[in-house]
């Protein structure tokens, strides 16, 4: 499914509180950013994708969240060019520190730029809990020397890594073309590779869903987050089941506020899954205080 600069937009009723009925719940995909690079990301979703609804700058975005209901936030950021990684990370350590333990936040590294394992120990040591990468946006070759440098520091200090490893959404203003980066083999080698490294890919691995889904089964270091493909926005071969997962594999997330949508229908299909109660709660909350190493 390649991107285009008519995607819909949904203007569907939101609620002022998650919906009556979930237990505790963690959005372990929201994407904060120092207000340049937020407005840089607008104009060019606007240009290339949906219309983001919600045009909030960081601190907007973390207090909207809380104020209606959400438990814990992890804050994901990621560099597109060399440079500028330090700097984001020092913006997420104090954004996290505003909200007192309720905001986890991922540090950021561009792969291959000079001195990215001394950045991402940095960062680590500051109190950030993993590392986020998007290769669609950093155009890196996942199984390469410089990305494994970066999940050795990783495995080194037991924190996770959440890649944006799946091959959608494709879009012709990407710098480089997802499909010839991005696969569930590539990933499934770093499985290998670091079988101690806690590896999420989000979306599900929008749009090998399916090959993903068997490697959960087969993979006790491998997660997926719901985020956006739950909501009915994007179009599958079959609809997608959350009861078809390995309960214990999957985190919420809902890719705010980047998303042509209201806030809460990720939480609302979540709800409305039919899972039961205990399967409910870990998808909710537990799998993701699980990945992220979160005190109970």
């Amino acid at each position: 499914m390649t991107l285009h600069p008519n995607m819909p937009f949904f203007n569907d009723k939101e609620g002022d509180m998650l919906p009556t009925g979930l237990p505790p719940l963690m959005d372990s995909h929201v994407h904060i950013f120092p207000r340049n690079i937020l407005s840089a990301v607008w104009e060019w979703f606007d240009q290339n994708g949906w219309t983001i609804r919600y045009k909030y700058d960081s601190q907007e975005i973390l207090a909207f969240l809380l104020s209606r209901g959400v438990k814990h936030i992890v804050a994901l950021q990621y560099s597109h060019k060399p440079g500028i990684a330090r700097q984001l990370n020092v913006f997420m350590v104090d954004q996290c520190r505003r909200y007192k333990g309720r905001v986890t936040g991922m540090a950021t590294v561009f792969p291959g730029e000079k001195g990215g394992e001394a950045i991402l120990q940095e960062a680590f040591d500051s109190g950030l809990k993993g590392l986020k990468l998007h290769v669609h946006v950093q155009c890196c070759d996942i199984t390469g020397k410089d990305v494994y440098t970066l999940l050795s520091c990783c495995c080194s200090n037991n924190k996770p890594v959440i890649i944006h490893a799946g091959r959608e959404p494709k879009s012709e203003a990407y710098n480089c073309d997802p499909y010839e980066l991005c696969s569930a083999a590539k990933v499934e080698r770093i499985l290998k590779d670091f079988p101690d490294l806690k590896i999420c890919v989000p979306h599900l691995g929008f749009d090998e869903v399916r090959p993903y889904r068997k490697m959960i089964e087969k993979y006790d270091n491998l997660w997926l987050d719901t985020a956006m493909v739950i909501t009915d926005y994007f179009t599958f071969e079959e609809k997608i089941s959350l009861n078809n997962y390995r309960a214990d594999r999957i985190l919420f997330g809902t890719d705010f506020p980047n998303i042509p949508y209201a806030w809460d229908r990720e939480a609302k299909a979540l709800l409305a899954s039919g899972l039961s109660k205990s399967v409910l709660e870990r998808m909710a909350y537990g799998n993701g205080a699980e990945f992220f190493n979160l005190e109970p």
